[in-house]
């Protein structure tokens, strides 16, 4: 005989009757639902609480148990109280729009195939197809591509160049040689028109910064980017790169500056040692449509196969992980892949080594992100919602993914200090994000309060911001904050059933994805030269005297000593360097001959050098490594001398 049929009354914890007050509650909630426009609100029993939840048990309608939890928030601090959420909190759940075509993709899908085996199947098949409509286009365009002679074409970076920065090529240049008599082939990837220096470049009199380096046009200076320029003379098409024929030429005076197919080049007035062209020479190599760079055919692909999963997909895991895969390998292989070049025979093996190198601590991030995150926002909407989380969750991830297009515009490279004070606009641009960010902070804060989840959320970010105050308190090393780090730092806040969290969610996964398949793992800590890279030094420069200049025998000459460094440590100094004309011409250490007995003399033919000749001077600071150069003293055709103030005393 069951409880119900013993005649005797039901112990409390099994009164389940409802009194008519709390049907008139319930009927006023049913009421505030359907007035709802943005989300539905839930029971806390109707929605799967996670982690961080400090409302995760069920609710029960026992009078006595909702007193003790009462009792509980009521005894709590006011301020503690208060941000542990409204007594009623609720879980906010999307209602779709247009529920019945919303769902028109999963009956259609149910009617078609009813049987989980056939889906599963389905499921191979379409993955499937999608890994070949990828692979057969980018083994074709980066794999072995032979000239006509049958040398393997060599594979350009965007930022490749004959000639390297400040005195890398070692004295007169000899680590850069040969100078001229000398083509290859080569082949450029899709997008390098827009690739700037990020880090000052000397040309000649001045410090080209935040554009191009392109010199010249159609003979260009030997340090110029070779697709940059290829782009520039019209050999190859930014949208899909290319194939051309480069033509070292030797020394070559006066590079004009010229505006060609979206690049504006850079003049250079005076000589240079190795210069050269590029032409389209289909007797040498020549690449047919499918050796371009397949970009903009396989961002389609890829866009066509995701936006076909999350339409049809009635599994979250599926949805998320399926989809992370995917773009993480489009991010790798095809719309920003890591800077590889060389032999045309290594670059697609290089690629995916990286690729999968990356992939595997990827995806337990990603799996992380997923149960600490995603679960919550995207659970429910499978079935339900399929257009608006294809638009808003698949679309943002897109847009993250594809940072380097779609934020390619903002004059914000890289978080560091250095670039916000130099980059032009950063600082406004900056401003901006901080202002923006701090009020869909401020949104999802309350969102996440009217879900009782706030006070631990709070607690956690209060954990990350302790451990960044930390990290910036360590001797001797940099905070950087990576694209990967701000995704994994913001994507808690999106861990909520809502259309913005849906957008901000997808951004943030596409920003990792970016950030990690482009870059790898960077480092958070680094050291000061780390993080510098190829930047300034903010080294010590060399005091120059007035140059004596004697023009009274032929060639003329212009001889330059330095001062020694007063009160200045010069612990670390080992000598001094001298370029002209962005070449290095003397280098000198203090061991061989003490620095004020140093003399650095230049001999110019008036009657073959009809050109300015420009110097820079450094200190070496150790090995075959030069400190930062000084501005350029200008020594003009007429035999005068100019400096910048406060160059030579």
């Amino acid at each position: 005989m069951g409880l119900a049929d013993s005649g005797e009354p039901l112990p409390a914890e099994y009164d389940f009757s409802v009194s008519h007050d709390e049907l008139s509650h319930s009927d006023e909630e049913d009421d505030a639902r359907d007035e709802d426009e943005e989300a539905q609100l839930l029971d806390g029993e109707e929605f799967e609480q996670f982690e961080l939840d400090d409302v995760s048990r069920p609710v029960s309608l026992n009078p006595r148990v909702g007193a003790e939890v009462r009792g509980v928030r009521s005894g709590a601090p006011g301020f503690v109280s208060f941000l542990r959420g409204p007594s009623q909190s609720k879980a906010h759940v999307i209602r779709p729009l247009l529920p019945f075509v919303q769902e028109f993709p999963v009956m259609l899908l149910d009617g078609w195939l009813p049987h989980l085996w056939q889906r599963r199947l389905l499921l191979v098949v379409f993955l499937t197809a999608w890994l070949g409509a990828l692979a057969v286009p980018l083994v074709k365009s980066k794999g072995t591509l032979k000239d006509n002679s049958g040398h393997v074409v060599r594979h350009l970076d965007c930022v490749d160049t004959l000639w390297r920065r400040n005195n890398e090529c070692g004295l007169d240049g000899i680590d850069c040689q040969p100078f001229s008599n000398e083509s290859f082939a080569f082949r450029c990837p899709a997008d390098c028109a827009g690739v700037r220096v990020l880090n000052p470049r000397h040309v000649g009199p001045e410090d080209v910064n935040y554009r191009p380096l392109v010199i010249g046009g159609p003979v260009y200076r030997g340090d110029s980017f070779l697709c940059g320029s290829a782009i520039h003379a019209g050999v190859i098409d930014d949208a899909s790169g290319g194939c051309g024929v480069v033509s070292v030429i030797g020394n070559y005076y006066s590079y004009f500056a010229t505006s060609q197919n979206g690049i504006e080049s850079i003049g250079f007035d005076s000589y240079f040692p190795l210069s050269f062209t590029v032409t389209n020479d289909a007797s040498h190599v020549q690449c047919d449509s499918g050796q371009k760079d397949p970009r903009q055919l396989l961002l389609s692909v890829s866009l066509f196969f995701t936006t076909v999963l999350s339409l049809f997909t009635m599994s979250p895991a599926i949805l998320y992980f399926v989809t992370f895969v995917g773009i993480f390998g489009h991010v790798a292989l095809v719309s920003d892949p890591p800077n590889v070049s060389g032999p045309s025979d290594i670059i697609l093996p290089s690629l995916v080594s990286q690729f999968v190198g990356r992939l595997l601590p990827a995806i337990f991030c990603a799996a992380i992100m997923y149960f600490a995150c995603a679960r919550r926002t995207i659970q429910t909407l499978v079935a339900t919602a399929q257009v608006e989380k294809t638009v808003l969750w698949l679309g943002g991830f897109w847009m993250g993914a594809l940072a380097n297009h779609t934020f390619g515009w903002i004059p914000l490279q890289r978080l560091t200090a250095h670039d916000i004070e130099q980059e032009p606009g950063a600082k406004v641009f900056l401003a901006g994000i901080i202002v923006a960010i701090g009020l869909i902070v401020i949104v999802q804060a309350y969102h996440f309060w009217l879900e009782g989840r706030l006070y631990p959320y709070l607690s956690l970010y209060g954990l990350f911001i302790g451990g960044i105050l930390v990290c910036l308190a360590l001797p001797g090393l940099k905070l950087r904050i990576h694209h990967y780090i701000i995704a994994l730092l913001l994507l808690p806040g999106t861990s909520m059933q809502t259309r913005p969290s849906l957008l901000y969610q997808g951004l943030l996964l596409g920003l990792f994805c970016n950030g990690v398949a482009r870059w790898g793992f960077d480092s958070v800590l680094q050291t000061a030269d780390a993080l510098r890279g190829d930047g300034l030094l903010d080294s010590l420069i060399p005091e120059v005297v007035v140059p004596n200049i004697n023009l009274n025998i032929s060639p003329g000459t212009i001889s330059f000593k330095w001062l020694q460094p007063k009160n200045v440590s010069m612990d670390g100094i080992e000598g001094i360097s001298v370029m002209v004309n962005d070449v290095e011409r003397f280098r000198r250490f203090f061991a061989d001959e003490p620095l004020a007995d140093q003399v650095f003399t230049w001999t110019r033919d008036q009657h073959v050098v009809q050109t300015p000749e420009y110097f820079r001077f450094a200190y070496m600071l150790g090995g075959q490594r030069s400190g930062d150069y000084s501005v350029a003293g200008t020594w003009f055709v007429n035999g005068s001398y100019a400096s910048a103030p406060g160059f030579y005393r």
